[in-house]
This record gives C-alpha cells, sequence and structure tokens, in this order.
C-alpha cells in the first residue's frame, strides 16, 4: 500500500485562499501545504484528516477519487528526543513503524525521512518491506548488518539493547528480532528459559555464536585474577541492571557496593576503562582486544537470536538465516576475538 502523496488544490483556490490561509486554519505550516500539495511531502493521517476537515471534503476528494491506496498511519517504535528527527522505516508485523537513527557506526545507512510538526519529509523511497531489525547487545553486530546487506539485497538495521530489554520490543512487535545470552555452561537452558518467561509465545532461537565473557582493565594491572580484581577498590564501568553482565559483575563483587557509573553496552565498557575513569569492567573479548586491554574471561555464554514463529517464513528472516549458517559468515565469526562459530545458524523451537 502507498500513501496519498499530493493534496488536490482546487478546493483551496475555490475558497481563494492562499496556503498560508489553510495553513492556519488547519494548524500546520505553510511550508508543509506547499510541500505536500507539490509532492515533496508525506502527509500523516492526522494532517490530512484536518486539511480535508478544513476545506469540508473527504479525503478521498481531497487527494484524489481515482487512487485506489489508502492511508496508512506511520506509527514511532519509540519517539525521538528532539524535532526534526531523522528515522529509519521498517515493516513488522505489518505495521509501517519509524525509528529514530541511532547507533550510526552500526547502521552506516542514509536516514528514510525527516519528521516534524507531524509530517514525515521522505528522502529516499521506502525500504520498510527491504528492512530487518535487530535489538541485540552483540559488539560485532554491524559486521552482520554489513554482511547481511551485501549478500541477501535486504537492509539490516542495528539497534543496542540488552537481552531483558530486546525480548520486551519483540514481544510488542516493536523489532523483529532479539539478541541474548543468558546461557552458560552453567545454565544451558538460560535462554529458552527467559524467552518462554518473557516473551508468552512460541519462538525461534538461531544461535548466533558462543563468545567469553570477563573483566577488562588496563594492560598495566597487576591483578592475576577475576577474585583479585573484584577485590580492588577501583571504579567500575557497568552495564544497566538486569543485564546478563551486571547480574556477573554483582556475583563477582559479592554484595560489595559498586563504584562507578553505569554505560551502554560492551565497547562503552572497554572505552571507559580504556579512556581511565573506570579501573575494570565487565565485557566480552572482543571489545575488550578492540580496545587493547587486558581480559580476564569469566565464562563462556551463548548468544541466540529470537523471532516469533510466526516470521519462520518472513523472506527477510530467511535470509538471514541462510547467511549465518553459510561458510564465509560462520568463518568471519570464528575469527572474531573471543568468538566460536561452532554452533552458529542452529536453531530450536521455544
Amino acid at each position: 500500500m502507498e500513501w496519498y502523496k499530493k493534496v488536490n488544490p482546487v478546493s483551496r483556490l475555490a475558497r481563494k485562499w492562499s496556503q498560508a490561509e489553510l495553513a492556519h486554519r488547519a494548524g500546520i505550516s505553510r511550508a508543509a501545504v506547499s510541500a505536500i500539495e507539490v509532492q515533496r511531502l508525506t502527509p500523516s493521517i492526522a494532517a490530512a484528516l484536518l486539511l480535508a476537515t478544513v476545506l469540508e471534503c473527504s479525503v478521498e476528494e481531497l487527494f484524489g477519487r481515482g487512487r485506489t491506496a489508502t492511508l496508512r498511519v506511520p506509527e514511532w517504535a519509540w519517539k525521538g528526543r528532539t524535532e526534526p528527527c531523522r528515522y529509519w522505516e521498517a515493516e513488522v508485523n505489518r505495521r509501517r513503524l519509524l525509528y529514530p537513527v541511532e547507533a550510526v557506526s552500526m547502521n552506516p545507512v542514509p536516514h528514510d525521512g525527516i519528521w516534524e510538526g507531524g509530517m514525515c519529509r521522505e528522502s529516499s523511497p521506502a525500504l520498510g518491506e527491504a528492512t530487518l531489525t535487530l535489538a541485540c547487545c552483540d559488539p560485532a553486530a554491524g559486521l552482520l548488518a554489513t554482511e547481511y546487506a551485501r549478500t541477501t539485497g535486504f537492509r539490516l538495521l542495528v539497534f543496542p539493547r540488552i537481552g531483558r530489554v530486546a525480548l520486551d520490543l519483540v514481544r510488542q512487535r516493536l523489532v523483529h528480532v532479539a539478541g541474548l545470552h543468558v546461557s552458560t555452561t552453567d545454565n544451558p537452558q538460560g535462554n529458552v528459559e527467559t524467552v518462554r518467561a518473557q516473551v508468552g509465545e512460541r519462538c525461534w532461537l538461531l544461535r548466533a555464536a558462543q563468545w567469553e565473557e570477563g573483566i577488562a582493565s588496563a594492560v598495566n594491572d597487576r591483578a592475576r585474577s577475576t577474585v583479585a580484581v573484584a577485590r580492588c577498590a577501583c571504579r567500575r564501568a557497568a552495564l544497566e541492571t538486569g543485564s546478563a553482565e551486571r547480574k556477573c559483575l554483582d556475583e563477582l563483587m559479592e554484595g560489595r557496593r559498586l563504584l562507578g557509573r553505569q554505560v551502554n553496552g560492551h565497547a562503552a565498557v572497554a572505552e571507559a576503562v580504556r579512556a581511565g575513569w573506570a579501573g575494570a569492567g565487565i565485557c566480552v573479548r572482543f571489545s575488550a582486544e578492540e580496545a587493547g586491554l587486558k581480559f580476564l574471561p569469566i565464562r563462556k555464554e551463548a548468544v541466540d537470536f529470537c523471532f516469533p514463529a510466526a516470521l519462520r517464513h518472513d523472506p527477510r528472516i530467511q535470509a538471514l538465516i541462510r547467511l549465518m549458517r553459510s561458510r564465509a559468515h560462520r568463518r568471519l565469526v570464528s575469527e572474531l576475538p573471543g568468538y566460536d562459530a561452532r554452533q552458529t545458524g542452529e536453531m530450536m523451537v521455544v
């Protein structure tokens, strides 16, 4: 389906109204009216209804009776902090969702448009049906997005979120796929149990990798064990409460008070230690080595991508599965520090 793109100016001219007069009566900007009339701006359904009401006609009459398309309501997956706001677009569960641009280092793709004053100003052709969305905390997810775009013809947008938050976005149908890594050697069913408890519907788990999680510290740190690092009185960079990394840190601290501050993601933990304001932090080996830090492993975790069973045959999901099972992708993953690709691409239903 497409939106109505161009308002018919006949109704405005019949009333001898200028664009400024129509804009004032409808409560939108004159620039918006002008852009809509010449098809440079796609109106939101709210703006279209306002224009039709002021001009005392139906939306179909205003935008053209001969069109077979219907207006679709743009929904924000989550609102941007400011306006104007650059956004990406994706189709999830037959809904057109807008996402504020974020994590550009993981998503080096142009924005799809700009939202301002209740209007979508499209910058490029809509790619919603060709876009897959993934919420996860994998610091190497940008590599996956690049591979996905290069080999499949689709686009992958990555939103950095801890597992608990990512699963909630899947449950709300705001993203297609969530990444989590609760499963460990001591608790191999952690991911399965978490999905069953939090999502509440039939899902598939697609194994992304296994990775090493541990303590990142400065290269000149003399501590030889994780216990020694835990007992030192240094400041620590920590992920938010509820993350697997924070749980690991809390267990290591054994009830001792955390000194330091909260950061967002493995790379941010490593950067805080590298910059010197934190003495240590929990992250994956990949991020620690990327920052040139000392790394003391604590445990191995299984990283799974979770998506609803209803999406199993979505072409974008199928493309992701084929990519992750490919020899080239498994080799790439296995070459990343601390990653193990021997189970990459395996699937199970939950």
